[in-house]
């Protein structure tokens, strides 16, 4: 069996970890990535009369962002619960479950395609299927993590450690594109050209250990330790952990690295060549 059958094999299993609390992850781990969303919508230029796509959006904060900018937005991801609250969010958009692997679109019908954290060094597959449906010339911007261990919030993605060995491998492989060089060889690989790599704003704050135990465990990594440890175990150490980092009268704060990759589908005369 290829990488690209067992992946598209997986993505039915997504809503397992990601969509089984869609209404704690929308509310309180999604917001929290608006940083994200803004910067590289602005770093795309995205505006109005744009068709935009965001791959694996999850519950579709940031279709509602791209479409704050006047552009025309979809969405796709694996999880139909997470889709629910995206479509709940923005419904005058096309919201599908499905496959990244094989996107329900025909040929360059977007300008930009976007994936926030959504493409992961086990999806490469994803990135050519991509360059499909963005047409000649069309933008592309995608965000994955950076070097975690360097970053100053590193600490709030620790409890997702306990998952089994097997799996903090795996999440280990996921988070791969982005070593230097990494992306930046993934897409050109894929035909993608003027490919440039760039630092983009990522912060997590919640008000107290509670809040951010209980927005950690709507997580997708968190379910594999969930699984693993039970959920009294994974909520306590998360909560163990964010105690250590309380400071007086201030939100707890987590910034973490996050990388973001900007590239153009190759013009229709590159494609003939």
């Amino acid at each position: 069996m290829t990488q690209a059958e067992n992946d598209s094999r997986a993505w039915t299993l997504v809503d397992e970890g990601w969509g089984r609390r869609a209404v704690d992850f929308s509310t309180l781990s999604e917001p929290a990535n608006c940083r994200e969303y803004v910067a590289l919508h602005h770093l795309l230029s995205v505006d109005a009369g744009d068709r935009l796509l965001d791959v694996a959006c999850g519950a579709g904060l940031a279709i509602e962002l791209g479409c704050l900018r006047g552009a025309q937005c979809a969405g796709i991801d694996a999880s139909k619960r997470l889709v629910e609250v995206a479509r709940f969010r923005n419904p005058g958009s096309d919201i599908r479950v499905g496959d990244m692997h094989r996107l329900p679109w025909e040929d360059g019908a977007f300008d930009v395609v976007t994936s926030f954290r959504g493409i992961w060094g086990t999806t490469p597959d994803a990135v050519a299927e991509i360059g499909r449906v963005l047409r000649p010339g069309g933008r592309l911007g995608l965000t994955v993590w950076g070097h975690i261990k360097v970053s100053p919030g590193a600490w709030a993605l620790s409890p997702f450690q306990l998952a089994s060995k097997d799996k903090v491998d795996n999440q280990a492989a996921m988070v791969s594109l982005g070593r230097p060089g990494a992306g930046e060889g993934l897409l050109e690989s894929c035909g993608f050209v003027h490919v440039r790599r760039v630092e983009v704003p990522f912060v997590w704050e919640f008000a107290d250990p509670d809040l951010f135990a209980r927005a950690l465990a709507s997580t997708g990594p968190a379910y594999e330790a969930i699984e693993n440890v039970g959920e009294e175990a994974f909520y306590d150490a998360a909560v163990d952990e964010a105690r250590r980092h309380l400071r007086a009268n201030l939100p707890l704060r987590a910034e973490i690295n996050v990388v973001g990759y900007l590239a153009r589908n190759a013009p229709e005369e590159e494609m003939e060549a």
